[in-house]
């Protein structure tokens, strides 16, 4: 099914600082170094970055914007200056109005480039859409990719950097809320599959699979105790197992360096989803039967969203140390409640399970009229065709009849010619005598 090869992306590296708090993921992995060297040198820092997929269609486009940009001092100190909301609000794009002639000379290069892929893809689409019988309006379908402006297809002005931040902050807003939606239409439809395959059973063999099934749930929610994501006890267990650290000696501003594996000050979504591994591997393991690895996935981003929402207080969409340091302040770090785990948090009702269903079998009712009228269509075609084929084998016998006809004219038979020639050009007839005995009737006197 492919539903179970849901894959979600990280995204691109350190840099762009605020505008990356809305476009960038950066992926973590364990620290394999030593502990004791806090800040690496430079030069490691920068091997440690990547530039990861963030998940947007124009994700190449909006990494090339961003390198340009950072290379322009000016902006880059406006941009240390500038705060989330301003940002959002529009004030930052007025600054490239300020930024040197070179990097907007680039900015409109990429954005003309960007144009013409986006009109090469159209016109591929358009090329398939008309053969298929379908008029297509080019100019609307332009007007879909909405981080660009394309009343001015040449140059990178204000208009399209207040664009891209706008899209791509919306864009990954909804990024969670498109997987929680995904994940919920997968985890119904491995139930409607479990229980249509229930109803082919008889009813030793059902019960016999109902028993299995149970058997499978309890196992996999008998599993060690799963530690509040984000906790003391979560980040301790962190510190001992996978830093190899004395839990003793446990200090938060050390494990923040620890873990900005990019070195950037800031703890981003994927850094965060890394420091859950240890208390997933508790509940989910790939060689199990019982252990669905989309739902430990699904798993890892209800942690991670948890947390965000108990610590990253200006909803920047990354942790700072300021911010870090101050959850561990609080109670829910100290004397968090205990976490709810997907299997104490279905992801439907049985009311869902209905709706689902219903739409199920309307989908397939109307896969169902759509199939009996292309057969009907088949049909047709077929039988057009056999009369086509009747028509074409007339026309072929009518074709060599003439053929024939018209032979027989430019060639007639041996010695026919001759005969006529000697009538004066008219055919001899075959009852000649018969016209004897008439002249000698004729001869004959009147008694």
């Amino acid at each position: 099914m492919t539903l179970n090869k849901m894959w979600w992306s990280g995204a691109i590296c350190q840099g762009f600082l605020l505008l990356i708090c809305l476009l960038v993921y950066v992926e973590a992995v364990p620290v394999a170094i030593d502990k004791t060297k806090i800040n690496p040198p430079e030069e490691q820092k920068e091997k440690e970055k990547g530039n990861p997929d963030t998940g947007l269609y124009y994700d190449r486009y909006l990494r090339e914007v961003i390198d340009v940009l950072e290379t322009d001092q000016h902006f880059r100190e406006k941009l240390q200056n500038t705060d989330m909301e301003d940002i959002k609000a529009g004030k930052l794009a007025k600054e490239l109005d300020f930024v040197s002639h070179n990097v907007r000379t680039r900015l409109d290069e990429m954005k003309r480039q960007e144009v013409n892929r986006l009109r090469s893809l159209i016109k591929a689409k358009q090329d398939v859409e008309t053969g298929k019988g379908l008029a297509v309006d080019h100019e609307s379908l332009l007007k879909q990719f909405e981080y660009l402006n394309h009343g001015n297809p040449h140059s990178f002005e204000i208009e399209d950097l207040n664009k891209l931040i706008t899209t791509a902050t919306s864009d990954l807003e909804n990024f969670d809320k498109e997987h929680h939606d995904e994940f919920k239409r997968y985890e119904l439809m491995k139930e409607h599959e479990r229980r249509e395959y229930l109803k082919a059973l008889d009813e030793e063999k059902r019960k016999a699979e109902e028993q299995h099934y149970e058997e499978m749930k309890k196992k996999h929610a008998d599993h060690p105790k799963v530690n509040h994501p984000g906790s003391q006890d979560q980040l301790k267990e962190v510190w001992e197992e996978t830093d190899g650290l004395d839990p003793l000696e446990f200090d938060p501003k050390t494990f923040f360096k620890l873990h900005d594996t990019n070195g950037d000050d800031f703890l981003d979504e994927q850094e965060l989803e890394a420091l859950f591994t240890k208390e997933l591997e508790k509940m989910y393991d790939p060689k199990n039967e019982e252990d669905d690895m989309v739902e430990m996935e699904e798993e890892r981003i209800r942690m991670r969203e948890h947390v965000m929402n108990e610590v990253d207080v200006n909803k920047d969409r990354l942790v700072s140390l300021e911010e870090f340091l101050v959850s561990t302040g609080k109670r829910e770090f100290l004397e968090p409640d205990s976490w709810e785990t997907l299997e104490q948090a279905p992801a439907f009702t049985e009311e869902e399970m209905k709706e689902f269903e219903q739409h199920l079998a309307e989908q397939e009712h109307n896969l169902k009229n759509k199939a009996d009228n292309l057969n009907k269509q088949r049909e047709e075609l077929e039988r057009q065709q056999e009369q086509l084929n009747a028509q074409k084998l007339e026309l072929q016998k009518a074709v060599e009849h003439m053929d024939k006809l018209k032979t027989q004219k430019e060639h007639p038979p041996p010695g026919t010619n001759e005969e006529q020639a000697h009538d004066g050009g008219h055919p001899i007839e075959s009852n000649q005598p018969l016209s004897t005995s008439h002249h000698e009737e004729q001869t004959k006197p009147h008694q």
